[in-house]
């Protein structure tokens, strides 16, 4: 019976980091502007990886394995926002469109 929760849980919380993950594909799609493209990625990114592997961890049961995913998750964590601040930071300052940007957001 609990083998059952277990595998339930699991799926479910795989099935919403897959659902997480596509609407983060369809947000990069929809977006026009590389900044905002990236934020859609990269908060997608970050709370479909935690379901996904958080149902790893729960399908797996606490061994080895799951210390492994947990791991993971704080590895990516760490990792997801610095790239992400570092390429928008990179994107700022070479973009030479920048202001005409701006200037049609804010109209």
């Amino acid at each position: 019976m609990i083998a059952w929760i277990q595998f339930i849980v699991g799926a479910l919380l795989i099935s919403v980091g897959v659902v997480v993950l596509a609407l983060s594909v369809f947000g990069v799609y929809r977006f026009n502007y590389v900044l905002n493209r990236m934020h859609a990625a990269a908060m997608g990114d970050t709370l479909g990886i935690l379901m996904v592997l958080g149902g790893l961890i729960v399908m797996s049961g606490f061994t080895a394995v799951s210390f492994k995913l947990l791991l993971t998750i704080v590895m990516l964590w760490l990792t997801s926002p610095v790239s992400s601040h570092l390429i928008g930071r990179l994107e700022i300052h070479t973009n030479e469109k920048l202001d005409r940007h701006l200037k049609e957001v804010k109209h």
